[in-house]
């Protein structure tokens, strides 16, 4: 077997948690303190060859996640560099680099689970679907300090029958438009799969997943749902705002704290290929 080459590379998954209340978000940004910059420049400093990230959601600014997927293609001549002399037999190929990382990253980053990628995969096209979760406390005295950062005051009633009424009509193949931020060739047609709400005690907690969302759609439902769930609007309003052809001012995104991306589904390996392939396709209402 020939050596490995300086061109060789071995892509690497990564399973990451933060809290994104001190980030502008996940993609790197200059001037910005972001998580991909926070775990690059971890990541290079450990390997000692430039890294970047590609994450299966770029999640905005405040925006928590304790599910994001995310690889890496590293030379296979730097990954011994992230070996450790002490690693004992049957342990983990890279759980001495989780534990360097760990003393590394700052608290509020942290990679869970690292391993060799399967062929063909990709942390974004090779996703069939992306779940999030928004939560609110309705309480009158807001939310308790220990969830503040994660949880959306809100002291008001709310119709979760209306709510959840609204939300079947958004369900399925549409052109979001309405609830998207604009962004040049970048279409906002996607497939919600998923949309519920549930409430223990003061905590309403909205269930969303898709195939994939275009920039502040998540936030954008849930303000939208909201206005239907304190009778600001009907419940027919939401289905209307599927024939909008450009973002809604009609109501406010929610407020980012209170979202979290917590995981990311992936095809069998042997599917990895199709699925990139349908996803990088130019996707239609047809």
């Amino acid at each position: 077997m020939r050596p490995p080459t300086v061109s060789d590379e071995v892509r690497l998954r990564l399973d990451i948690a933060y809290d994104g209340t001190e980030f502008a978000g996940w993609a790197a940004q200059v001037g910005q303190r972001t998580v991909a910059g926070i775990l690059d420049e971890a990541l290079t400093t450990v390997f000692r060859t430039p890294v970047r990230l590609r994450a299966a959601g770029r999640t905005d600014a405040g925006v928590h996640a304790s599910g994001q997927v995310a690889h890496a293609d590293v030379p296979l001549v730097a990954l011994a560099n992230a070996e450790s002399r002490s690693r004992r037999d049957g342990e983990p190929e890279f759980l001495p680099l989780l534990r360097r990382l760990g003393r590394f990253l700052p608290s509020d980053v942290r990679v869970l689970e690292i391993g060799r990628a399967p062929a063909g995969f990709d942390a974004r096209f090779s996703a069939l679907r992306r779940h999030y979760r928004y939560r609110l406390s309705t309480a009158p005295y807001g939310v308790e300090p220990q969830q503040a950062r994660y949880v959306t005051a809100w002291p008001r009633f709310l119709d979760l029958e209306a709510m959840t009424t609204a939300s079947r009509d958004l369900l399925g193949l549409h052109d979001f438009a309405a609830f998207c931020r604009h962004r040049d060739n970048a279409t906002t047609i996607r497939d919600l799969q998923r949309l519920e709400w549930s409430r223990e005690g003061h905590l309403v907690t909205a269930h969303v997943a898709a195939d994939a969302f275009c920039w502040s759609m998540v936030r954008s439902l849930i303000g939208a749902l909201l206005a239907v769930g304190e009778h600001r609007r009907p419940a027919s309003w939401c289905r209307d705002l599927l024939t909008a052809t450009a973002r809604s001012s009609e109501f406010a995104a929610a407020p980012a704290h209170g979202l979290t991306l917590i995981g990311v589904d992936y095809p069998p390996d042997d599917q990895l290929a199709e699925r990139n392939s349908v996803t990088r396709g130019i996707r239609t209402r047809d």
